[in-house]
């Protein structure tokens, strides 16, 4: 059963370690240009664990930024994590020793594979999640280290690498949108996010994108519950 367990878990998360390999890559590309080795990729994928944070996090090290600086911009950038975690409350309340790693390891493509995966009958859910939150989180530490090795040895213009990680949630956007027949969600989250952009500008649009797109989708929750129990009743 645990064979199984773990076998599933990796054929469900083959798509993030397609993109973590790559987007470990760039990120141990740019920190090493920046005058940072392996160890510090090594610690910043362990303990931060944070794709978009460890990007911006290259030029906050090179630039000498303050602590407060630090902490500001993290708030900033991975405030999203914040509406992740109160929509897992309850596939996570039980978790029971796991729990702290599931919270730690709880990035936006986990959270997307944990969120829509359909948890087998033969194991338990808990240790699924587990299961897909290591994974992920491994692939991301092998991705970062090689980048940093690879950087180390042969000569690289990180110009565009940053990309990558935009390039890995558009990725993930399809591949939802594919196997999923109710897309009000998917619409939602584009329309509230290109509606706040244009209101607040590149700047400052996340936070307001996300609790537009926590009310929007509060409010669309009981129709889309209604469709669901007719098509199925």
């Amino acid at each position: 059963m645990r064979a199984k367990l773990w076998k599933r878990a990796f054929i469900s998360t083959l798509p993030v370690l397609a993109g973590y390999i790559v987007l470990g890559l760039g990120f141990g590309i740019l920190l090493r240009v920046a005058g940072f080795g392996a160890l510090w990729a090594l610690a910043m994928s362990v303990f931060m664990f944070a794709g978009s944070m460890q990007y911006v996090g290259v030029s906050l090290l090179a630039g000498g930024a303050s602590f407060l600086t630090v902490a500001v911009t993290t708030l900033m950038v991975q405030a999203r994590h914040l509406f992740y975690g109160v929509s897992l409350i309850d596939r996570y309340r039980g978790a029971g020793a796991k729990k702290l790693y599931l919270m730690h390891a709880l990035t936006d493509e986990t959270y997307a594979l944990v969120s829509h995966s359909h948890v087998p009958d033969f194991v338990d859910e808990h240790s699924y999640y587990f299961a897909v939150s290591l994974l992920n989180h491994l692939y991301w530490i092998a991705g970062c280290m090689l980048g940093s090795l690879a950087g180390a040895i042969i000569p690289f213009s990180s110009e565009g690498i940053e990309f990558s990680m935009t390039a890995l949630f558009v990725t993930v956007f399809v591949e939802q949108w594919l196997s999923e027949k109710e897309h009000r969600p998917a619409l939602i989250g584009v329309g509230g996010t290109l509606l706040c952009l244009l209101v607040f500008g590149s700047e400052s649009f996340l936070i307001p994108a996300m609790l537009l797109i926590l009310l929007a989708l509060a409010l669309a929750r009981r129709p889309m519950e209604r469709k669901e129990e007719k098509k199925n009743g």
